[in-house]
């Protein structure tokens, strides 16, 4: 009977979809409102705002906008966002679909909007959060379904949704060190780049213009820097069009070629003072989301299996899958970890204590406590560090053009 009432909710969803729509109105005392609601109608709408005491006097359906969606995908960011939200209103007592309505009505990003109304229609159609969740595996992942569905059982969902917006905050705040440690010499380089490309192409050809009035013999580091501005003047078309070339045809490649992705991983991870900072990171994930589910109440072995993907590197990922192998013949999980050959001999120590304690989510929430602030504390001193070799490397690259231009001016100077 559940089954037939649940298909037809899903039967009426389809035929019936719910839309955005715009209104103005007015309110008792005669003040002009504007808002957005989600409805199958505009008729319902109607209804429903006149119940509110609100006269409609235009209601309809919410523009689409002129160059396609806004927000054409979901951020990581938004999803802990909306996970702080519905964690805020569920430990208020708010219904959890009043609760989806409400946030959904505060979304500026359509996909987001659609999704929560999605949500809020399938809780509506008699399935629970984790089940609706599952409709949406990209933004909501099987860790996410997991902890929300372990909630569910043991009857504190509103607890677990806390301790997952918790973790979803700490886990962009570490994506952000992450991006801070790689994002800051890069951009750097680029730029050193991007002006080195600009005086090839403007600068130089007008000091040509000069030396060839004089007639003088130009110093060979000078021809060598003319040489590769005129390269950079004839075929700056090509060499950027074999750039876009190159960048699109490596991501294709890398996307559809496991061994590659692996072997560059690990090739990060080699880096000095970077691969450090993914060692920790990884660490520090990897820790935090196995407290995490094993506090929630999931088993061991199946707590493994959405820990991998969380650590944010492939190496990682493929280590915490023999882990999981090895406990689920009866291992304990320090010297599985041990095997693997990646952890630090601290944080194996401290899991095997927190094994024989009965406290291995306690001693995990603690490694990863310490890993991130080891994060923190490396990438504020790579900021430092690579100053001054950035410096370095702008003053050789630009410097040593400025350089290659004026050697002639000296020489023509001297014998005059």
């Amino acid at each position: 009977m559940a089954t037939a009432t649940a298909k037809k909710a899903s039967t009426a969803r389809q035929i019936n979809p719910l839309q955005t729509y715009v209104w103005v109105g007015k309110d008792k005392r005669g003040v002009v409102m504007r808002g957005e609601v989600t409805g199958k109608n505009i008729n319902l709408v109607k209804a429903d705002l006149r119940r509110q005491g609100i006269v409609p006097t235009k209601v309809g359906t919410k523009p689409k906008p002129l160059f396609g969606e806004a927000g054409s995908t979901i951020s990581a960011r938004e999803i802990a966002v909306f996970s702080r939200q519905i964690a805020t209103m569920m430990k208020a007592g708010v219904p959890m679909v009043q609760s989806l309505e409400i946030i959904a009505s505060g979304q500026k990003n359509p996909r987001m909007q659609k999704m929560l109304t999605d949500l809020k229609s399938e809780i509506e159609g008699g399935s629970s959060l984790h089940e609706a969740m599952g409709k949406f595996p990209v933004q909501f992942d099987l860790l996410y379904r997991n902890l929300v569905k372990a909630g569910e059982s043991a009857g504190v969902l509103d607890t677990v949704l806390d301790t997952i917006a918790t973790y979803k905050e700490r886990m962009e705040v570490l994506k952000g060190k992450i991006k801070k440690a790689l994002f800051y010499p890069a951009t750097v380089i680029a730029v050193a780049i991007i002006v080195s490309a600009v005086l090839l192409v403007f600068v130089i050809p007008q000091f040509e213009v000069v030396f060839k009035s004089y007639g003088a013999d130009l110093p060979a580091f000078t021809l060598i820097v003319v040489g590769a501005s005129r390269f950079m003047v004839a075929w700056w078309w090509a060499i950027l069009i074999g750039l876009i070339a190159g960048v699109f045809t490596f991501l294709y490649i890398y996307k559809r070629t496991p061994a590659l992705a692996e072997w560059l991983d690990r090739m990060m991870l080699k880096l000095p003072v970077i691969g450090q900072v993914l060692h920790n990171s990884a660490v520090a994930r990897f820790s935090r989301t196995l407290a995490l589910t094993f506090k929630a109440g999931v088993p061991l072995v199946e707590a493994l299996e959405t820990v991998g993907p969380a650590t944010g590197s492939i190496v990682y990922e493929k280590a915490t899958r023999r882990i999981r192998d090895d406990v689920s013949v009866g291992y304990p999980l320090n010297i599985a970890m041990r095997q693997v050959n990646l952890f630090p001999a601290m944080v194996v120590q401290m899991t095997a204590i927190g094994e024989e304690a009965g406290a291995l989510d306690t001693m995990l929430f603690k490694i990863a406590d310490f890993y991130e602030q080891e994060v923190d504390n490396t990438v504020d001193a790579l900021t430092s560090l690579l100053e001054p070799f950035i410096i370095v490397f702008i003053g050789v690259i630009v410097g040593g053009m400025v350089i290659a231009m004026y050697l002639p001016i000296f020489k023509i100077a001297a014998t005059i």
